[in-house]
């Protein structure tokens, strides 16, 4: 079938939206355990940016597996087709000129290294959140721990399954030991170049 499919070439392209927009597009991608700080820190740099005038969206679980993968299940199999599905909406986001912020656990590194794949590598930022399972586990924010104990949820990362760190991430951030404010404050600073057009 893909031999039949013949790209349609458009007038308006990334570089013509970006210039519009006066920033660079890429992908902000923070993995790391459930309960780990994730998408808060993913909605206050959002916020930053957003404030700054830059041109933003966040995904996260609430509104992929409510929509666009709302047939997938917690397998590893469908873990991983659930990643590649988000890199693909990302990579057509930072098409049309976004920045996009993506909050997942991503627990395997080969999924993490196919988003990169995706996007390609000038457009991928890997945020690592390194929170302990035990410190996750005591936050337990949406209860999932809980009921992972209980046996009513099977893989659950960091229970039952497995999480496969960063080795290499752009930015490592330890929520034990860094204040939310500095964490967003050292990841807007490592990403404000990457914002700047070059030959303005």
């Amino acid at each position: 079938m893909s031999k039949h499919i013949i790209p349609h070439n458009y007038h308006v392209s990334k570089t013509d939206r970006v210039a519009s927009n006066k920033h660079n597009s890429f992908l902000i991608w923070f993995t790391g355990l459930s309960g780990s700080g994730k998408s808060t820190i993913a909605n206050l740099v959002e916020r930053n940016l957003f404030q700054k005038g830059i041109k933003t969206y966040s995904l996260d679980g609430d509104n992929i597996r409510k929509g666009i993968n709302n047939d997938l299940s917690f397998s590893p199999e469908d873990r991983t087709e659930n990643i590649r599905r988000i890199a693909e909406v990302a990579n057509l986001m930072v098409d049309a000129g976004l920045v996009v912020l993506a909050a997942f656990v991503s627990p395997y590194k080969k999924d993490r290294e196919n988003i990169r794949t995706i996007v390609k590598d000038v457009n991928f930022v890997e945020i690592y959140i390194n929170t302990s399972i035990e410190e996750c586990e005591r936050r337990d924010v949406k209860g999932l721990y809980k009921k992972a104990r209980a046996g009513e949820i099977k893989n659950m990362t960091g229970i039952s399954a497995p999480y496969e760190a960063p080795d290499n991430p752009n930015i490592e951030i330890k929520t034990e030991n860094e204040s939310i404010e500095d964490a967003v404050k050292r990841i807007v600073d490592y990403i404000t170049p990457k914002l700047e057009l070059k030959n303005e």
